[in-house]
């Protein structure tokens, strides 16, 4: 996951704009003792039944959320709220929206209690979540930093002979300036930061890098790369005997080493030091016995050709995805990530999670969809000047969900959760 200087500096750069990084540190770090007492003492009615479903929701109201479509209380006006989002049109998958947390975060953007909205079929997944959401808020919450971000699509050209490959490529890096500042005549948000040339025989792939503000990007960086090339094509004397927008190089919706050591879309690093008296608490297990499970379970991950280690992060980023209007298929390419655990000196457990492929954003897509966008409103998300928030929100809750299925099978609790809430009575 190592990135250039040039790179380094760049991030560097943006993540000292409001402060340095040494101002930070108040900001970043657990809450002390005599901090979490001053917290509101916040707790969901975990009932499963009407009266529970109701207290939740008077509980939201109280906060100022406003769920009314996604409790049903206001209907959906289907006519007019899906264009742009699906073509023929017929009706409504309901799947269900559970509410895990609060889940305490103390980041470069995200800061507070955050109720965390996850809708799925699979039962005990919200409570699994919620619980270590718990663990994690007990033991002062965790530090959720954005590292960098970019999102890229790789067209891909074919000539006659490497020679004239390398003829089309010097004349591209020429007029790299140019191609930057024409990005500006087809985005207000798009920012062509990168470009990265991968030549075989007698071909090139030409990666362009965007950051692409609050916008997910893939339509964004689409737009631009397809007007960057038909310039190129047009201006460049050297023409291509074919071309085609996407290679299948930059990663789009799929796991690749590529993302895994760079960026693709936001990347985020999380971290956490669970308490020993929380874990017997909370998680009824012991620092060792979770981190002696976590190295079993990455020996065994590595064996079998995983890219990244980690436990099921695609479990509650699918779950959030599906409730905050996430292009869902993006799951391919952000469940991958690494997770380590580890034993301080004073016998707590350290975990920490980074995820390098967070695409996600808090405008277009799906975000403006009625439910969606109440679930982006109760995690302070939706809009403009939001989406480095929602991802910090994203990993920390990935990195609660790996603490607790990691707690549960160090302890052979896995199998009856799923018994008692993952099946029909």
């Amino acid at each position: 996951m190592s990135t250039s200087s040039k790179n380094v500096n760049k991030i560097i750069s943006d993540f000292e704009e409001n402060k340095t990084i040494e101002a930070y540190y108040a900001q970043l770090r657990p809450k002390t003792a005599e901090e979490l007492a001053q917290l509101e003492n916040v707790s969901l009615n975990t009932a499963n039944d009407q009266e529970g479903k109701q207290a939740r929701l008077q509980m939201l109201q109280e906060s100022g959320a406003n769920v009314d479509v996604l409790s049903g209380r206001k209907p959906i006006d289907s006519e007019n709220c899906f264009a742009g989002n699906v073509e023929n049109f017929i009706g409504m998958t309901q799947v269900p929206v559970g509410l895990a947390g609060p889940l305490l975060i103390n980041g470069t953007h995200a800061e507070g209690d955050f109720f965390i909205p996850l809708a799925t079929t699979e039962g005990a997944l919200v409570a699994s979540y919620s619980r270590g959401m718990k663990a994690c808020r007990l033991s002062g919450g965790i530090t959720a930093v954005s590292l960098s971000e970019g999102v890229q699509r790789s067209p891909f050209f074919k000539f006659k002979d490497v020679v004239t490959v390398a003829l089309f490529v010097k004349w591209v890096h020429i007029h790299l300036g140019e191609l930057k500042e024409m990005v500006k005549e087809k985005s207000n948000y798009a920012v062509l930061n990168e470009l990265r040339t991968n030549v075989e025989g007698n071909s090139a792939i030409l990666t362009f890098e965007f950051s692409t503000g609050d916008a997910a990007g893939q339509n964004m960086v689409t737009i631009c790369t397809d007007y960057i090339c038909r310039h190129i094509l047009e201006n460049c004397p050297i023409k291509p005997l074919e071309w085609y927008i996407e290679s299948n190089y930059s990663g789009d919706k799929k796991a690749t080493s590529l993302a895994f050591t760079h960026v693709r879309g936001k990347k985020v690093t999380t971290e956490i030091v669970l308490k020993k008296e929380i874990v017997e608490k909370v998680l009824k297990t012991t620092p060792d016995r979770i981190s002696k499970y976590w190295q079993a379970s990455t020996l065994a991950v590595v064996q079998s050709g995983s890219i990244g280690a980690q436990g099921h992060i695609a479990n509650g980023l699918t779950a959030l995805f599906i409730a905050c209007g996430q292009d869902v298929a993006c799951i391919a390419e952000t469940s991958i990530g690494l997770t380590r655990m580890q034993i301080t000196d004073e016998g707590d457990l350290y975990v920490s999670l980074t995820m390098p492929g967070l695409i996600i954003g808090t405008i277009g897509g799906g975000t403006n969809l009625p439910t969606q966008a109440e679930c982006l409103e109760l995690l302070g998300c939706r809009g403009p000047g939001k989406a480095k928030k929602f991802a910090e929100i994203c990993c920390a809750t990935a990195l609660a969900g790996e603490i607790s299925i990691a707690a549960a099978m160090s302890i052979d609790h896995f199998t009856r959760a799923h018994e008692n809430l993952g099946r029909k009575k």
